[in-house]
């Protein structure tokens, strides 16, 4: 559980740098970023999910 909350802390850095380079208009960084935004956010989240719910 601690680290699917680790991996969307990062994933919420990603969002914030995602945000910061298509304002600077660095469109390989945005692409980076962006795509670390989505794999991280979908990891976590699903970390999250599998761990969260009980083994039924």
């Amino acid at each position: 559980m601690a680290f699917g909350i680790t991996m969307l802390i990062v994933a919420i850095l990603c969002g914030v740098a995602t945000i910061r380079e298509i304002k600077r208009r660095n469109f390989l960084a945005f692409g980076f970023a962006g795509l670390s935004l989505l794999v991280f956010g979908w990891f976590s989240i699903m970390t999250i999910f599998v761990s969260g719910s009980p083994a039924g």
